[in-house]
């Protein structure tokens, strides 16, 4: 599954459109995270953490989204865009949309 955040992907031509595809996921902050996140705050440095859970919670998006346009018959996604919001204290979601397209 090809996946691009531009609107054709060079060399390649669509050939058909299946319209938007999307996958999300809801995490929540853990314990041992959080309590290590805090002592960094005091600190400073980089919060590894919570990057791991951002990555992680990306890539479960990901999977979902490109899981949504191959059960449509897609081979690619153009278009890709992420978002974030928060849905709960300590809780965020991560969302990923784009066009589901087949190329050649």
């Amino acid at each position: 599954m090809l996946l691009t955040n531009t609107e054709e992907i060079p060399g390649k031509k669509i050939m058909a459109f299946y319209g938007v595809v999307s996958g999300s996921t809801v995490r929540a902050k853990h314990f041992g995270r959080d309590l290590m996140a805090g002592i960094k705050n005091i600190f400073g440095g980089e919060l590894k953490g919570y990057t791991e859970l951002l990555q992680e919670s990306r890539d479960e998006a990901i999977e979902r989204m490109k899981s949504q346009a191959s059960q449509l018959g897609a081979n690619a996604v153009v278009n890709v865009r992420f978002s974030t919001s928060s849905v709960a204290a300590g809780a965020a979601e991560i969302y990923v949309y784009g066009t589901a397209v087949s190329v050649e």
